[in-house]
Order: structure tokens, then C-alpha cells, then sequence
């Protein structure tokens, strides 16, 4: 297909496509989607070799979040049944990451629901911050702790965080149908925070909500903009309790066409499979692995992920190896289910998924 020689040398020359070019992408027939996979294929291997990535979250603050977005089985309002809690103690999160780190993990991700850190939130993130730097020097620590309020980003930098997580999850247009207690300019001014202080910028979407082909194209260009160093691509997890539980929209061939189309808008950017990848893309993950280089090891927020050790057998099976890890040992669990919400890890006496 000429669309994808084009949208190929494009991403080698880390070139924006046009509009009509990306809704192309996704508009392409199952019969045309190897095709597809494999132009995107050559624009990830460009840029990121065979290399993937694996990051591990640790959700410091569980529930109860007076945020109304819908997609959100934390948010207000939610009948969700997950697990609740408060803030993590810093050895508590310390030990969250060990199980992480020890899967092969090269990022933690310290996440919070809420609407944004109060200053003592992040005296207490900063702690947890010390305490994994601490013990693994080199492994990168990303905040996501909602909006952030002056100073505090810089705050965040100067504790040892290496990256800021805000993602932008919907276009702007169609921000109002998924939130109402905050905007679209809220987000977008919290990750331009984050990239003036130093730290990394790791901002990204949720597909699956509804939304149309332009709306997908509208919020990757979007980010484009932005330009964050990482773009995390949730898959709707449509909770039961909340107001998209009926939202299942996706196929796994659909998942993979997005995928491909950020690939093509983020060439040279670290594409992340992250939330509802096992929901949603089910057996045709390992096929994920040739657009996005970067990947979450077991568990989500607030729902069970695959098993860490299948997640390495994957990888392995696939072709990719675990970027900057040589040895990883990790435990055996199995997530059953499709959506199985989370009870072992942060929060719970129970080992973590990693």
C-alpha cells in the first residue's frame, strides 16, 4: 500500500502524518491490518530495536477519588467493588517495588487517585521516592498524582522522580462526556508543568469510551504536540459499577490499528501497551509487541493483569527481550477472569502480580 510506504519513511524521518493519513490507518480492513503491523513494526524497530520496556505500578492511594470520570472505577460515585484505601506507608510501597524490580522492571510508577497532591502528599511521595531510589539506584520512579498545583513538580524533581504521568485520555472536543470536575486545558497545563520542570513527560489516551475515529486522531495529535518522552494507550476496562460498564466497543484488531496509528503520529516515542491490554487484545498481544516497546508487568490500579511470568514468556516467545535486564526472578500467580479486581499487592498482606 502506498499509505503505509509513506507513513513508513514518515516515521524513519520522525514526521508527523496528515490528518486524513492517520484516520486511513484506522480505517483499514482486517485483510489489510498484517500489512498494517508490519509498516508500524519497522518504525518501532527503528527507533527501539527489539527492546521492550516493563514498568510496574504501585497505587499508593486506593478509592474515593471526588473526580467524576467515567471510565474510572476509583471515581466518585463508583459502586465498583475495589479495593480502598489510604496512603501507603513509604516502606510499604518500598516493598510493592521490590516485587516489580525483581520481574525486571526498569520504571515505577507511584500513582494516587484524588484530584491532586496536597503539599503533604508529596512530602510523603517524596519519601517513597528516597526509599526506592535508595535501594535500586537506577531504576526510573514516575509520579501520577492528578493535577499538580504550583511548585510542585519542581518539588517532585528535586526528591529524585524521573517522570510525571498525566494522560490526556480523550480529544478535547469530547472531553465533557467522560469528565466534568476538571478539563481537558487542566491536563494539558499539568503535563507542560511536568516538562518544565525536568521531568520527563509520560501523557497518553484511553481508547474504547465511545469514541469516534476523530476523536483518536484529535487527543495522538494532541500529545503530539505536547511531545512526551512516554504514551501510555489504555483499553477501556469496562467495570461493572461504573458509568462505561457497558461501553465494549473494541476488537483486538481494532486495538492493534490504533496502536499502529500511534506508532506512525509518536514514531521515536516509548509506546506503552498499558491498561485492559489482556481485556481487550487478548491472544493477539504478542502481535502488540511489534508496535509498542514498552509494557506494565502485572497488576493495574485497581484490577488484575496477566501473570508477570506469562508477560516474560511472551516477550521471549515473541522475538523482544526485557530492555536493561539481564536475570529476573518473580513469583507465580495467575489472574483469572476477565476483569478481576485486584486484591494482593499495595494495600493488602498478599504478594503482589510481578
Amino acid at each position: 500500500m502506498d499509505l503505509l510506504n509513506t507513513l513508513v519513511d514518515k516515521g524513519l524521518r520522525r514526521e508527523l502524518p496528515t490528518r486524513s493519513e492517520a484516520l486511513a490507518v484506522l480505517a483499514t480492513t482486517d485483510d489489510e491490518l498484517l500489512d498494517v503491523v508490519t509498516a508500524a513494526g519497522k518504525v518501532r524497530r527503528h527507533w527501539f530495536g527489539r527492546r521492550v520496556k516493563l514498568n510496574y505500578l504501585i497505587n499508593l492511594k486506593s478509592g474515593l477519588c471526588p473526580e467524576d470520570c467515567s471510565y474510572c472505577s476509583q471515581r466518585l460515585g463508583s459502586k465498583a467493588e475495589i479495593l480502598k484505601y489510604t496512603w501507603l506507608k513509604p516502606d510499604e510501597a518500598m516493598q510493592a517495588a521490590e516485587s516489580g524490580v525483581a520481574g525486571g522492571a526498569k520504571r515505577v510508577c507511584l500513582v494516587a487517585s484524588g484530584r491532586g497532591p496536597t503539599d503533604r502528599d508529596v512530602d510523603r511521595v517524596s519519601e517513597t521516592i528516597a526509599a526506592i531510589k535508595g535501594r535500586h539506584e537506577g531504576v526510573e520512579v514516575c509520579a501520577c498524582l492528578g493535577l499538580l498545583s504550583d511548585g510542585q513538580a519542581d518539588r517532585l524533581k528535586d526528591a529524585g522522580a524521573d517522570a510525571y504521568n498525566h494522560n490526556l485520555n480523550t480529544s478535547e472536543s469530547t472531553y465533557r462526556e467522560i469528565c466534568t470536575t476538571h478539563d481537558y486545558a487542566d491536563r494539558v497545563g499539568t503535563v507542560q508543568q511536568a516538562k518544565e520542570s525536568g521531568l520527563s513527560a509520560c501523557s497518553g489516551l484511553i481508547a474504547g469510551m465511545g469514541e469516534s475515529d476523530e476523536d483518536l486522531v484529535d487527543v495522538v495529535f494532541g500529545l503530539r504536540e505536547l511531545d512526551p518522552d512516554s504514551v501510555p494507550v489504555n483499553f477501556l476496562i469496562p467495570f461493572e459499577g461504573t458509568p462505561l460498564a457497558d461501553e465494549w466497543n473494541l476488537t483486538p484488531q481494532r486495538c492493534l490499528r490504533i496502536l499502529a496509528m500511534v506508532r506512525f503520529a509518536c514514531p521515536d516515542a516509548e509506546v506503552r501497551l498499558a491498561g485492559g491490554r489482556e481485556v481487550q487484545l487478548r491472544s493477539m498481544q504478542p502481535l502488540a509487541l511489534h508496535l509498542a516497546n514498552s509494557i506494565f508487568l502485572g497488576d493495574y490500579l485497581t484490577s488484575e493483569g496477566q501473570a508477570g511470568k506469562a508477560d516474560l514468556e511472551m516477550i521471549a516467545d515473541a522475538g523482544f527481550e526485557v530492555e536493561g535486564s539481564d536475570t529476573v526472578t518473580l513469583p507465580e500467580h495467575r489472574a483469572e477472569g476477565l476483569v478481576t479486581v485486584r486484591r494482593r499487592g499495595a494495600g493488602t498482606g498478599l504478594p503482589p502480580n510481578a
